[in-house]
């Protein structure tokens, strides 16, 4: 079968074209200036790739069409789609149909921390000799893959709330078959699908009722959007996890580099022990997450803490781009303040004093209408500088946004003044953290490049 993806540079979809290409489909596709790094992943595959949306690229008529959520009405090629009569999905419901629907799917949820869940469930699985399915929103920094077809009867998804496509407005994880579904966190963003939380926790809940009464919902204890998606109405399993409470436990050692994770089981109690490079209280609950996850496949949790200790991490993820000369720069996926204060939080706590420069680039849509505004201030509170790179536009909502804060801080609308900037904290004993859920006009590469020269 010929498939050719629309939008298919993002990541979700290069996946869904990499999955489509594993089954055998003869697969091409199109973006708009078709970029890394996902262009050269696929081309080695061989994937043919068209720049642009000129509806030349479907003749002849592929036997299906792939659709990407982020293209809508009046782009050339939906229109001569739609004119055309052409049979077209959306990428969740093609992975549902083709991939998922006889498979165990795990699927991760949530606000924050989808994809490093994903991808540490992912590893301890595959490392467990269980050889799973996947599909990451990001590339673990160990491989070279957002996703695979696996060998077993297990797949990790990572399960994002938004839209499907322009013809589909259900949540992309109701078409996912969920059998273990993890639920990190429930808090309001992607404000220009929903309109309050409280839209957002039905889309939750309808996930909920797609769950098999043998399915198990795991999720962290005392988070009160999630409780009040179970309480109106759960027919799974439920397991939950605290500090003091909830059937599994963990406890924090040598902030949060070390923790321990302990679950009373009718043969007794299981513990294993996590000993890693990564920092930050969010990653110790992403990480009891997956180790929970990874028991309902059967891994005990002695061995999932000790293959968890080998994970590296998820690129652009406080991603480690430069380090020499006592300045430290990463590169960071933030783009919500509870993802930006608990990555400078944990940041902190891993460098004590050392000056923190936060570069950030406000461009998701929530952010840019200023959602968020009334708790940005507080968000970047660990940071020493945070330079704010946006028009003038939503730089007037961060001024107001920051009016009080202790926090120093700029507003910067010119990406050749970010960059001067950023080099002036070379040679002093610095971390920086690039945050942008986009490509920031190529900043982070740039960057790299003129301190190595």
């Amino acid at each position: 079968m010929h498939i050719h993806v629309l939008g298919i540079c993002g990541t979700f979809m290069a996946s869904i074209a990499r999955l489509a290409k594993q089954l055998g489909h003869d697969v091409t596709g199109s973006d708009s200036q078709v970029y890394p790094p996902m262009n050269g992943q696929l081309e080695e595959l061989g994937i043919e790739l068209v720049d642009g949306y000129h509806p030349k690229q479907l003749e002849p008529t592929p036997d299906l069409i792939i659709v990407g959520n982020a293209l809508s009405r009046g782009n050339p090629c939906i229109e001569h789609m739609l004119d055309s009569r052409m049979p077209y999905i959306s990428g969740p419901q093609w992975l549902g149909d083709n991939v998922l629907f006889n498979r165990h799917v795990l699927a991760i949820a949530g606000t924050h921390g989808k994809t490093t869940t994903t991808a540490m469930l992912a590893f301890i699985l595959n490392s467990a000799g269980l050889r799973p399915g996947y599909l990451i929103g990001g590339v673990p920094i160990a491989s070279d893959s957002s996703a695979d077809l696996g060998d077993s009867e297990f797949f990790v998804v990572e399960a994002d709330e938004y839209d499907s496509a322009f013809f589909d407005k259900r949540s992309k994880f109701l078409h996912y078959h969920s059998n273990t579904l993890v639920i990190n966190n429930i808090e309001y963003d992607h404000a220009d699908i929903f309109g309050d939380l409280e839209s957002i926790k039905k889309q939750f809940h309808h996930l909920i009722r797609t769950l098999p009464e043998s399915g198990t919902v795991i999720f962290p204890a005392g988070d009160e959007a999630i409780e009040s998606v179970l309480e109106a109405g759960c027919w799974s399993n439920q397991s939950c996890y605290g500090h003091l409470v909830g059937d599994w436990r963990y406890h924090v050692a040598d902030q949060s580099a070390k923790f321990e994770i302990l679950k009373d089981t009718p043969g007794g109690l299981q513990q294993g022990k996590v000993d890693w490079l990564l920092s930050g209280r969010h990653n110790v609950y992403n990480g009891v997450a997956a180790v929970m996850a990874a028991y309902q496949a059967g891994v005990s949790v002695k061995n999932s803490c000790e293959i968890l200790s080998r994970f590296q991490g998820v690129k652009r993820r406080m991603e480690t781009l430069y380090n020499e000369n006592d300045f430290v720069l990463y590169d960071d996926f933030a783009h919500h303040p509870t993802a930006i204060e608990t990555t400078l939080t944990g940041l902190r706590q891993k460098v004590g004093k050392s000056r923190i420069v936060a570069v950030i680039e406000p461009r998701s849509a929530s952010m840019r209408l200023g959602v968020h505004n009334e708790r940005l201030g507080s968000s970047v509170a660990s940071a020493d500088h945070v330079l704010w790179f946006c028009d003038n536009n939503v730089g007037q909502g961060i001024h107001r946004a920051m009016d009080g804060s202790a926090v120093s801080y700029e507003v910067i609308d010119q990406s050749e003044t970010l960059l001067k900037r950023c080099l002036e904290f070379e040679n002093s004993d610095t971390h920086m953290v690039i945050m942008s859920n986009g490509g920031f006009q190529g900043l982070q590469a740039t960057l790299v490049e003129c301190l190595k020269s």
